[in-house]
């Protein structure tokens, strides 16, 4: 048995091995933007010596980047709105009605939660192409609203529990239809949860590499994630390029997060510890 005196000094010694994990790969992308793509090459891990922006003013006018941001800026917006309001719609349906349909709905959603993205995509495919909604924006939208909506549902219902039935009562009482307590007084209380499935929902969206690129094609746009990848050589990477077109499609989302970050963990957690 590991004696008292040992363990945290191995606490310690796992908590700075798992922090190097996550902070070299971000340390790379961050000190390699300001780099010419010849040291970026020679020397990866090294602090640049002449720091220049060069990097970021080509990426930034790349029409590949231009048309990806737009893209992906289209394209994740529609699917939070697309998300939210059914999520918190489904969630206050399943968590104030007492119902088998209720129950049977939340245990829907949770099979949609176990469900890698990559087994229902190419299912996906074929109901799209049906529907005439291959490579288009559409199509992907609904592809990213039908996957996340689970977990909206179920962040939204666990929050849920925090808010009290009173609330609905009081509201019923006074006249007001449930669709109106519902949007003037339950989900206005709802914005830390909120607040986390849109910052969920923007980074799945914004950053999802596959969806895009199978639905969307080259040929109808690219989100910036799939302009990554087409950016890249067939013989040649201009590495420094590369990391400059990292560094902008990391910043719209990082400033989402930063925005709503104070929301983001009470909304997580809300109704954690209430039945």
């Amino acid at each position: 048995m590991i004696s008292r005196r040992v363990a945290p000094w191995l606490r310690v010694a796992f908590s700075l091995l798992a922090t190097a994990v996550f902070a070299v790969p971000l340390y790379l992308a961050f000190v390699n933007v300001f780099k010419e793509s010849d040291m970026v090459q020679a020397h990866p891990l090294s602090l640049p010596r002449h720091p220049t922006l060069s990097n970021v003013t080509d990426a930034a006018q790349m029409s590949l980047v231009q048309t990806g941001l737009k893209t992906s800026a289209i394209v994740t917006a529609a699917t939070i709105l697309l998300v939210v309001p059914l999520g918190a719609m489904l969630a206050y349906y399943v968590s104030r009605w007492d119902s088998r349909l209720a129950r049977a709905t939340l245990i829907f959603f949770l099979f949609g939660l176990m469900l890698p993205q990559q087994v229902v995509l190419i299912p996906t495919t074929v109901i799209l192409r049906k529907l005439h909604l291959m490579f288009t924006y559409w199509g992907l939208i609904l592809n990213f609203g039908a996957y996340f909506l689970p977990f909206a549902v179920f962040v939204f219902a666990g929050f849920l529990r925090s808010i009290s039935r009173e609330l609905d009562e009081a509201a019923a009482i006074d006249g007001a239809s449930t669709l109106k307590t519902f949007w003037r007084i339950v989900f206005p209380l709802m914005r830390p949860a909120t607040a986390s499935v849109v910052i969920v929902t923007a980074v799945w969206a914004w950053n999802d590499f596959l969806s895009p690129l199978i639905i969307l094609g080259a040929a109808s746009g690219v989100t910036i994630t799939t302009g990554i990848y087409l950016a890249v050589g067939q013989y040649a990477v201009n590495y420094g390029q590369e990391f400059g077109i990292m560094f902008l499609a990391s910043l719209p989302i990082l400033a989402l997060f930063l925005v709503l970050q104070r929301h983001f963990v009470s909304g997580l957690t809300g109704g954690a510890t209430k039945g």
